[in-house]
């Protein structure tokens, strides 16, 4: 007999879904050890069915959209859904399973309520280091091997008691155990949390109340996603743009797109993107389909949550051995570069179906730095990861975001300055917008940013930064934003300028700048209001120059706009 349920309770318990996974992101990010982790807060969480299906999932790394559900299933095709007991933990990282690189570890646990599996709490997070041939990871491997411990699915707990055995091989082979073990710990209470929570659900409305709410909160978005995907005209839509290289060769790595559209049905094949390259930016299917996704959501359905009834109406296909689907013993450290692009190039594509909803080009990649070297404070080594955030495309009525982390990246945030400096021995001097940056439009382009490290002690340094052959394109008119530019200057030596470079050796008193890329603009940037565009010259957003040369809006010395001289430059 089918349980009947109220849309009261329905909704009541499709929050507390949501609060749930919430309650586990906020357990991960205030028990981790380290700070890419608790102040970065590069992680992500979900609650799960007894099938692995998603019932609620926090605020977090985009890109791992449902990407936790896949991890569980997949072990379940591997043993059997008998496999999994209580008071058992897993862990796994393998590449070619979760998708991501190996840093990023993924931890579940299955619930039991009354003796019956009911579900799974899953989280997954960047450990610093995982034993690569170089601190945090290689930006030049060629292979799989080079990138650190290769975990397929393996228990770490076993009647919710540790494996210390597995644990203590986890210990030995990174360079920061202690922040490993710590930020693991911390996952496994992520994962506690959300069992006690989802069990409180289960004893306040019962198990068959609880189902039937599940049931009903898949069947609404499955429809209300294929309504949204029915209101796209049906077609075939193209979209394809370039990487710079993979990290091994200056050669541009294509991503080509096409998306069909019928009926309440769509599909996104990546069919002629580049076939995995020697250098790191391959990644699992499994990725590709979470970047998909996260696409796809921009555009279909943006305001609601993700759950198990989501993506029913989108297939995604990937060429075997490509890029986006990659097969040992491919690199996938920075998988993330083509998936950004990817996310970009489906906005792109559906511009001419859905013209008021797309926005142009963000600045696209992660922009990764890193800073590594013996901190003469405590005489320990030390490792500073962080992104760099960058500007986001215009739209049909409003100037893109300045300052933005990337769309794969969505909660990730770059370090404070004050828990930098006090963290790592290195001094942040600058940090502003990077002004001309945004593409010029009708509507502006977002800013990216110029930060500025001053290295203490003799150390080395690590680049991954991308996107200067495709920078962020505009739309209907918009200009394109600037790529991205590192500087690297050594004392008493010519100024360098890079974008990628692992380890490089720098000496104490080096100065590194990163100038992450803008987005692009939308519509032609003489139809922009001469008032805003004063206010972005005063803002810092535009200089004066570019006002005039892009815009065709003169500035008298006092900044005021002269309209005579600017009526007649947008007139010619």
């Amino acid at each position: 007999m089918t349980t009947q349920i109220d849309p009261v309770t329905t909704e009541i318990i499709r929050n507390a879904f949501i609060s749930i996974a919430q309650d586990m992101n906020a357990t991960l990010i205030r028990s981790a050890y380290s700070p890419i982790i608790y102040e970065g807060k590069d992680c992500s969480v979900a609650l799960l069915d007894n099938h692995g299906n998603v019932l609620g999932q926090s605020l977090g790394l985009p890109l791992f959209l449902g990407n936790l559900q896949v991890c569980v299933q997949l072990t379940a095709e591997l043993y059997g859904w008998d496999h999994f007991r209580p008071g058992d933990v897993f862990l796994m990282n393998d590449s070619y399973m979760t998708g991501t690189h190996l840093n990023d570890i993924t931890v579940f646990a299955p619930i039991y309520w009354h003796d019956k599996l009911v579900g799974f709490s899953a989280s997954r997070a960047h450990w610093l280091d995982v034993g690569a041939k170089d601190a945090g990871g290689p930006m030049d491997s060629s292979e799989i091997y080079q990138e650190g411990m290769r975990w397929s699915p393996t228990r770490i707990y076993e009647n919710d008691k540790p494996r210390e055995d597995i644990i203590e091989l986890l210990r030995r082979n990174g360079r920061f155990a202690f922040l490993a073990i710590g930020d693991m710990n911390a996952q496994v209470a992520a994962g506690r949390t959300g069992e006690a929570r989802y069990r409180g659900i289960l004893d306040r409305f019962g198990y068959d109340t609880v189902m039937a709410a599940r049931d009903e909160i898949f069947r609404q978005s499955e429809q209300l996603e294929r309504e949204a995907v029915q209101a796209i005209p049906d077609g075939v839509y193209h979209a394809e743009g370039y990487i710079d290289n993979d990290g091994l060769g200056s050669q541009p790595v294509p991503v080509k797109m096409t998306v069909t559209v019928s009926g309440g049905a769509m599909e996104i094949d990546l069919d002629g993107s580049s076939p995995q390259t020697r250098g790191p930016v391959n990644c699992g299917f499994a990725q590709t389909i979470s970047a998909a996704r996260v696409a796809f959501k921009l555009l279909v359905n943006p305001s609601r949550s993700v759950d198990g009834g989501t993506f029913k109406t989108l297939t995604i296909k990937a060429p075997e051995g490509s890029i986006f689907r990659a097969q040992e013993p491919a690199a996938c450290q920075w998988y993330f570069t083509p998936l950004g692009l990817l996310i970009d190039l489906f906005v792109t594509a559906m511009t001419p179906a859905m013209p008021e909803k797309v926005a142009a080009a963000h600045y696209g990649d992660s922009m990764v730095i890193f800073l590594a070297g013996v901190d003469p404070r405590s005489s320990l080594p030390f490792l500073a990861v962080e992104p760099t955030p960058g500007g986001w495309g215009a739209y049909h009525n409003g100037d893109g975001q300045d300052a933005l982390i990337n769309n794969v990246n969505g909660a990730f945030k770059d370090l404070p300055i004050e828990v930098y400096e006090s963290k790592f021995p290195v001094m942040i001097h600058n940090y502003h917008i990077r002004t001309d940056s945004g593409g010029a439009g009708e509507f502006r382009g977002g800013c990216g940013l110029v930060r500025e490290y001053t290295l203490g002690p003799d150390g080395y340094l690590s680049l991954w930064f991308d996107r200067s052959i495709t920078p962020a394109w505009g739309l209907y008119g918009g200009g394109s934003g600037q790529g991205p530019d590192v500087q690297v200057q050594v004392p008493e030596q010519d100024e360098l300028h890079l974008l990628k470079v692992n380890v490089k050796p720098i000496p104490a008193g080096t100065v590194v700048r990163t100038h992450t890329g803008g987005g692009g603009g939308y519509g032609n940037p003489y139809m922009r209001d001469p008032e805003r565009v004063r206010l972005d010259v005063l803002d810092g957003y535009v200089s004066r120059e570019a006002a005039q040369s892009q815009y065709g809006v003169v500035l008298t010395d006092d900044f005021k706009v002269d309209e005579a001289a600017t009526h007649q430059l947008r007139a010619q």
